[in-house]
């Protein structure tokens, strides 16, 4: 368990998946009505520090890229600063951002995903057809939820998926249709939940490795995730804010509702 003191936590969460009737049933997709997939909340000073921390050191973890994915960073790259461009909660120079933890990260081309992990709360996978599904080609992630990058970088979505049980049937035929129809200028967005021991941000786990971490566990782990397609590149942006709340924090009514569910 991580140390009381070290705990990111946020005070609340924005939404409440296992109580809304739409997002009860997998995939529990959902317009984007205000078209916020980059997120700034009151645990945002502490998770920038731990993604500094983990690009620094160990970038080849947290970041991959496959052979081809070159066009669709780059246009990533050039969404991600333009909206940062807009938040009047960045200084942006031509080869800096001032954070506004008041962090200055400076601006690398050359790494663009490593870049990236600096700047937003979000871990950021982008996502390309190639064939007859949707590939995972690049990624930066820092917050893995029992998952590793390296695993699953190159991979289609159903084999990416391989390891959850509920995502078979029509479900893997959806998503592909659901990744196909998705339109620039209509993202879409989904939040699941899970209970864990340790709330650290970064846990990655081994396909072959068991599950150990929820039994018990007295911390909600809950990830928006949006789905945004890149106009030039026709790529998918899947990115993921990581939400981590005390389970004593929610309502008597929010833990009745998710103890119900979990039994």
């Amino acid at each position: 368990m991580t140390a009381m003191s070290e705990l990111i936590l946020q005070d609340r969460l924005p939404f409440v998946p296992w109580m809304d009737p739409r997002t009860q049933r997998l995939p529990g997709i959902l317009p984007l009505e205000d078209g916020a997939w980059l997120v700034r909340d009151e645990a945002f000073a502490g998770q920038m520090a731990e993604r500094d921390r983990l690009v620094a050191t160990m970038p080849k973890v947290v970041t991959a890229s496959t052979e081809g994915a070159g066009p669709a960073i780059a246009e990533l790259w050039d969404c991600v600063l333009t909206r940062l461009s807009a938040d009047p909660g960045y200084r942006m120079s031509e080869d800096s951002v001032l954070r506004p933890d008041g962090v200055t990260v400076p601006l690398d081309p050359g790494a663009k995903l490593l870049t990236l992990g600096r700047l937003v709360q979000e871990d950021l996978c982008l996502m390309e057809r190639r064939g007859e599904e949707h590939v995972l080609t690049a990624a930066v992630l820092c917050f893995p939820a029992s998952w590793t990058l390296d695993e699953k970088i190159g991979r289609p979505l159903l084999r990416i998926h391989e390891t959850v049980k509920r995502y078979d049937g029509d479900v893997a035929p959806r998503v592909q249709r659901l990744f196909d129809a998705i339109r620039p200028d209509r993202p879409l967005w989904r939040m699941n939940h899970l209970i864990y021991r340790d709330p650290i941000l970064h846990q990655p786990r081994r396909e072959g490795d068991p599950r150990l971490d929820r039994t018990g566990g007295q911390f909600l782990r809950a990830e928006k995730q949006c789905l945004v397609r890149l106009p030039l590149s026709g790529a998918v942006l899947f990115s993921i804010h990581s939400y981590v709340v005390a389970l004593s924090s929610l309502s008597e009514e929010k833990r009745a509702a998710l103890a119900a569910i979990v039994h």
